[in-house]
């Protein structure tokens, strides 16, 4: 069967501010020492297993110039703008009508472009474990990752070590962000997997579902798809898509239908959802700290510290966040790392949206 992918692209990356920003958000940056963009090293490892002209971008349509300039093999057609945000349900829905529009049936990946994956191959074997497991039938394939600490920023996945299919479980139920105590117990039962947000299955399977349980989403996914390719397109896109309700794949789907299998990923993920993502991906000097630019350190210990031209020297500080921009700089704990958003939430409502 026909294999192709949605990337889903339209974030914001707030948690990467200074240098995330409106304008150039995190899955167009690069974080690696390869200089590769985010969204470019999700496409380039998915390269083996899905033609080019098969992979879809769902963004905003701000950022279309974008990922024509950092993605010029994508067809322009492939790139799927949002008029508004309605998070992940009607973004999916939206790729899984255009896929259908072109193919009769096709396998669907469904990968977020702000992660990085350590071991490429391992990664690839596991999409086609899933894909293998999509096509037997109405199967919904989700990939959890093996928890190796009590994280308490992640969805956990619970699963069944008794029901399997090959190296996938059936999954008993998707569980919210944990505090600390539970998390430990969740790690402990080896039961649990991290919730990665990466999904395989049909298009006729995820559409089927969408019809039985956001059957409003549904009937406007339909409209859409009729419009494609006709000049209708981007009215009717634009009317329907603002009618939806903003709902995650994960609540609207994934909590209630039946047939989910999990697939265990060892690969080396990391989802980089702060700067404190940088320490863990980026290797660090004897003393501890991961710096990038024209930096001097003194006395100093596990830090980030990421500048440009301007010589950035520290004495005597530890565990810091240090991230210097043409127009702002970032100076904050390593603990405190988490609340980066309430700066942009403060700047919003002083209106200073150019630092945003």
């Amino acid at each position: 069967m026909k294999k192709t992918a949605l990337i889903m692209a339209g974030g914001r990356g707030e948690r990467f501010w200074p240098k995330s920003r409106k304008s150039l958000p995190k899955q167009f940056l690069s974080l690696t020492d390869d200089g590769k963009t985010m969204i470019q090293l999700t496409v380039e490892r998915i390269s083996s297993l899905v033609e080019m002209e098969d992979i879809y971008i769902s963004t905003n349509k701000d950022y279309k110039n974008l990922v024509l300039e950092q993605l010029p093999g994508i067809p322009e057609e492939n790139i799927l703008c949002e008029p508004v945000g309605r998070n992940t349900a009607p973004c999916i829905g939206l790729g899984a009508v255009h896929i259908a529009k072109k193919y009769e049936d096709a396998v669907m990946m469904v990968l977020p472009s702000d992660h990085l994956i350590k071991y490429n191959k391992m990664f690839v074997q596991t999409l086609r474990e899933g894909c293998e497991i999509a096509e037997k039938g109405p199967n919904l394939v989700t990939i959890g990752i093996t928890p190796d600490y009590p994280e308490t920023g992640y969805g956990y996945i619970k699963f069944n070590p008794d029901a399997s299919d090959g190296h996938a479980y059936q999954v008993d139920c998707f569980v919210e962000k944990p505090d600390l105590a539970k998390a430990k117990e969740y790690l402990a039962t080896e039961e649990y997997l991290w919730n990665s947000g990466m999904f395989l299955w049909k298009v006729s399977t995820i559409l089927s579902n969408i019809r039985m349980h956001l059957p409003d989403l549904h009937s406007g996914l339909m409209s859409i798809q009729k419009a494609i390719g006709t000049q209708e397109q981007e009215l009717v896109l634009e009317k329907e898509f603002a009618g939806f309700s903003s709902v995650s794949i994960d609540y609207g789907i994934m909590e209630k239908a039946e047939n989910i299998f999990i697939l265990p990923g060892t690969f080396g993920w990391d989802d980089v959802g702060s700067w404190l993502a940088v320490g863990r991906i980026k290797k660090t000097n004897e003393a501890g700290n991961v710096v990038d630019g024209n930096i001097i350190t003194i006395n100093s210990k596990n830090n980030i510290i990421q500048g440009g031209g301007k010589l950035i020297a520290t004495i005597g500080i530890q565990d810091l966040i240090i991230v210097d921009t043409e127009d702002a700089t970032l100076i904050c704990e390593k603990n405190s790392a988490g609340d980066i958003k309430k700066v942009l939430e403060n700047l919003k409502i002083c209106n200073r949206d150019e630092y945003i």
